[in-house]
This record gives structure tokens, C-alpha cells and sequence, in this order.
């Protein structure tokens, strides 16, 4: 039946702030993917500010993304998939979507995370 559902935009929150916005089919895998010890490490990568956006005591939750997380979502992998189309002759992973003032470290796909 999974086979059937169309993906939902799920957003992970760091202490109550939203720090990514990625698809999956179902809840359960949205909480697997959050739990991935790869998403961890990347998730205390990031920062804002200067500031790191979690660390091992942050509490982390899976949720529905927002209509402006969705639209959000939606944006930028519509601009990243017309570039990867053209790169990559149309195959390519799941996009995670990170807030516009994040700093990252390496990147992070959803491939690599689910293993």
C-alpha cells in the first residue's frame, strides 16, 4: 500500500524551532529518518548566527510541515530538480530543505541518511 501514498513534507524541530523540511511517505518513516544517527551528526553541524541550532541534550520532534514550509519545501526543490535534471539525466534523492539563514557543513541527502 506505501507504494500508493504520495509523499507528505514532514519538518524536524530542534527545541521547538524548525531546522528541516524533508518528504516521506508515512510518520513513522519521517521519525525514522529524524532518529538516523547520520541526520544527528549533520543536525549539530548546522548553525545560525554563530550559534549551533542543536546539540546532544536538544529535544528533537517530527511534525507536519507548515503551508509556508510546504510552499517553502515545494520552491526549492522545483529550482534544485531543474539543475539536478540537467546534470544528472532526471534520477536524483529526496531534497531536505534547511531554513535560507542556515550555515551548513557537507551536505546531507536523504539517501545518505537512510543508508
Amino acid at each position: 500500500m506505501s507504494e500508493t501514498l504520495s509523499l507528505t513534507i514532514f519538518t524536524i524541530e530542534a527545541d521547538r524551532k524548525p531546522v528541516l523540511a524533508f518528504a516521506a511517505k508515512k510518520h513513522h518513516e519521517a521519525e525514522a529518518f529524524c532518529a538516523d544517527e547520520r541526520v544527528l551528526t549533520k543536525l549539530r553541524s548546522v548553525s545560525s548566527g554563530g550559534v549551533q541550532l542543536c546539540d546532544d541534550y536538544s529535544i528533537l520532534r517530527v511534525r507536519l510541515a507548515t503551508s509556508d514550509e510546504r510552499a517553502r519545501y515545494h520552491d526549492r526543490t522545483k529550482q534544485r530538480s531543474s539543475v539536478e535534471h540537467r546534470a544528472t539525466g532526471g534520477g536524483g534523492e529526496s531534497t531536505l530543505v534547511f531554513p535560507s539563514n542556515l550555515r551548513l557543513g557537507a551536505p546531507i541527502t536523504q539517501g545518505d541518511a537512510a543508508g
